[in-house]
């Protein structure tokens, strides 16, 4: 009996971008109508086959040939479901405009993190969400002058490589931290991350780009131990 064998990543299929920009357009203003919510519905499944080819089957393969180099002892991949939960939300398309996939061991404890969209290519990673006692775990080692500082050392040289820093943050100062404090700018973060991103180009299509997505995990490697580190994943239970 042969052993099965996972595909090997050769791009993205040709009209990738297209296909999430036509699916923008069909779900742009929507309405919580049936009929509205129909033609996107009606959208993907005529493109379904496309969808399951070139843009989910090419990053399975991507994320197969990476995991091998980026899970062990990190964490474990899975590509993301591209159904949206709306049943809080007063958007009701049904569709994400995106096809993520992501190495983590828990949500908050370091990602590498890679999508595909209407815009291109974005790669990020650190740390995407934080319960209670993540956030207080993420504030006391920003606090201290040795896990602080060597942050704040990871983030300057992301960003001298081209990286943007973002996630939720604080419009004053937390609670219990003085005005002056140096690193006020990390503690105001209750969510804290890397990304960079790439218009569609013909890397995009290519075996290529498994080698910038390798490269750009590999930048933020440190980043994402720290994160394993210091917040590491929640110990709440999950409701």
């Amino acid at each position: 009996m042969r052993d099965t064998v996972e595909p090997r990543f050769a791009g993205f299929g040709r009209g990738a971008v297209e296909f999430y920009a036509g699916l923008e357009r069909v779900q742009a203003g929507l309405l919580d109508s049936r009929q509205e919510v129909g033609s996107a519905k009606a959208y993907w499944s005529e493109n379904l086959v496309f969808y399951r080819e070139h843009v989910r089957g090419p990053m399975e393969a991507l994320l197969a040939e990476l995991e091998p180099e980026f899970a062990p002892g990190f964490g474990t991949g899975k590509v993301f479901r591209p159904h949206r939960d709306v049943r809080f939300s007063a958007d009701k398309s049904p569709y994400k405009t995106h096809c993520g996939a992501v190495i983590e061991q828990g949500r908050g404890g370091g990602a590498y993190y890679v999508e595909i969209s209407a815009d291109g290519m974005l790669v990020a990673g650190g740390c995407f969400h934080t319960e209670s006692d993540q956030l207080a775990r993420l504030r006391a080692a920003v606090d201290t002058d040795i896990h602080g500082e060597r942050l704040r050392a990871l983030l300057d040289e992301l960003v001298g490589q081209e990286w943007e820093i973002a996630g939720e943050t604080l419009k004053s100062r937390p609670r219990g931290f003085a005005a002056e404090h140096p690193r006020l700018d990390l503690l105001r973060h209750r969510t804290l991350y890397v990304s960079r991103s790439w218009e569609a180009d013909d890397t995009l299509y290519e075996r290529a780009c498994l080698e910038r997505v390798r490269q750009s995990w590999v930048a933020v490697r440190e980043l994402n131990q720290w994160c394993a580190d210091h917040i590491g994943v929640t110990e709440k239970k999950r409701r």
